[in-house]
């Protein structure tokens, strides 16, 4: 049975994670460095477990990444029950201080149609946002972890104490300029041109073209230039100006003018199954920017795998 866990402990252990030194929380907690020490390590004696290791910045072990994420979702229960109650951050009576929700999110949603979903929030629940830009396939880590409270991911396997709901495909052609096509890709089947040509990939974690390039010609790997520029709406200027060719999603492609880029595999895609998981609170917060993210998910039109 876990022990009962005192308050003080469990928000300057959240102190010492977010600002990622003992030094650095006690200024935030206007404590002495040796008190936020103290108080940490008798909550791991009380736990039983190491919970930070002693690293530069301070890092949470498997234990740590538990607990923190529990005393997350207590810290936004708290702020829930204060604002309900019309509390403010002194007096009773005051108006509450605006809270923070933090979501972790793909680039490419964050580009195209997920602030549109935040905007749909109302304002009179003050509700700030900080966004944390990952790829899909490892937004469910920060969940996991306790570092954010909600996420766009490729994962259906819900994380621990969170809930999950599919919001639908984002479908990726591989697109180029006209012009770039004709330079690159003329005189020969495409699963023979592409895979010399100069791509353009997101990051080190981008597998969209790879995997393009496997299912069009069944190799694991092609000898070819290769650009990774790590922000959406550059890659976007990247292989409309022609860099390379690249794969776009079709929300983003409709941004830009037509005959832009082209399709260079016509009927041939790639479809990445998005999925909103959020802790299981019976937060107002979340609920809004669960239903928010959901309801502009389903305005887009998008199937489901």
């Amino acid at each position: 049975m876990l022990p009962e866990l005192p308050l003080d402990q469990i928000r300057t252990l959240l102190a010492a994670v977010d600002e990622g030194t003992f030094d650095a929380a006690a200024r935030a907690l206007n404590v002495t460095p040796s008190a936020v020490s103290q108080r940490v390590k008798a909550l791991e004696q009380r736990i039983g477990r190491v919970l930070l290791a002693r690293t530069k910045p301070l890092t949470l072990t498997e234990s740590g990444e538990v607990l923190v994420r529990y005393a997350r979702q207590f810290a936004r229960l708290e702020a829930d029950a204060a604002a309900e109650l019309g509390l403010g951050p002194g007096l009773a009576g005051e108006p509450q201080a605006p809270t923070t929700l933090a979501i972790a999110v793909n680039a490419d949603s964050l580009a195209t149609w997920f602030l549109d979903a935040l905007a749909r929030v109302p304002e009179s629940l003050r509700v700030g946002f900080e966004l944390h830009r990952e790829d899909q396939e490892h937004t469910a880590e920060l969940l996991s972890s306790g570092g954010v409270a909600a996420a766009v991911t490729s994962s259906a396997r819900p994380v621990a104490g969170c809930r999950v709901q599919p919001l639908g495909v984002m479908t990726y052609r591989a697109c180029a300029t006209p012009e770039f096509a004709e330079h690159w890709l003329r005189g020969g089947p495409l699963k023979e041109k592409l895979p010399s040509a100069p791509v353009v990939i997101f990051d080190r974690h981008d597998r969209l073209q790879d995997d393009f390039l496997r299912e069009l010609t069944g190799a694991s790997s092609h000898p070819h230039v290769r650009h990774l520029i790590p922000a959406s709406v550059a890659y976007l200027r990247a292989v409309a100006t022609g860099l390379g060719w690249g794969m776009i999603p079709d929300e983003q492609e409709a941004q830009l003018p037509p005959d832009t880029i082209v399709d260079l595999a016509p009927g041939r895609v790639v479809q990445v199954q998005l999925y909103w998981q959020q802790w299981k609170l019976d937060s107002p917060a979340l609920a809004a920017l669960t239903e928010a993210v959901t309801e502009a998910a389903r305005d887009l039109g998008r199937p489901s795998r």
